[in-house]
């Protein structure tokens, strides 16, 4: 059984940065895909960025590009988000999950329980 605990979220300026954290524990961390979504209130979960198992290889949405950037630190089993130029729409509850590098959400086998962020506008 894999459980990943998210950490980092908070309240922010509109324009302020926030890093996200996700650490794993359970199975080989390192062979395995990671990845965030979001889900705003009232809203499906949509994806946000995902990592493949060296940290070669990033993807994110449209929405973030740019502004957001997703990294890894295998010894730690650790993923981040570095979440900068926050806006109000980027509010919401962040989940990180662990699987196949994607960018849907079938991509993956296990799932936090996320992080609340608000940015205040």
């Amino acid at each position: 059984q894999v459980q990943l605990v998210e950490s980092g979220g908070g309240l922010v300026q509109a324009g302020g940065s926030l890093r996200l954290s996700c650490a794993a524990n359970g199975r080989a961390f390192s062979v395995y895909a990671m990845c965030w979504f979001r889900q705003a209130p009232g809203k499906e979960s949509v994806f946000v960025a995902t990592i493949n198992w060296s940290g070669g290889s990033t993807y994110y949405a449209d929405s973030v590009k740019g502004r957001f950037n997703i990294s890894r630190d295998n010894a730690k089993n650790t993923v981040y988000l570095q979440m900068n130029s926050l806006k109000h729409e980027d509010t919401a509850v962040y989940l990180c999950a662990e699987g196949r590098y994607g960018s849907s959400n079938y991509d993956y086998d296990y799932w936090g329980q996320g992080t609340q962020v608000n940015v205040s506008s």
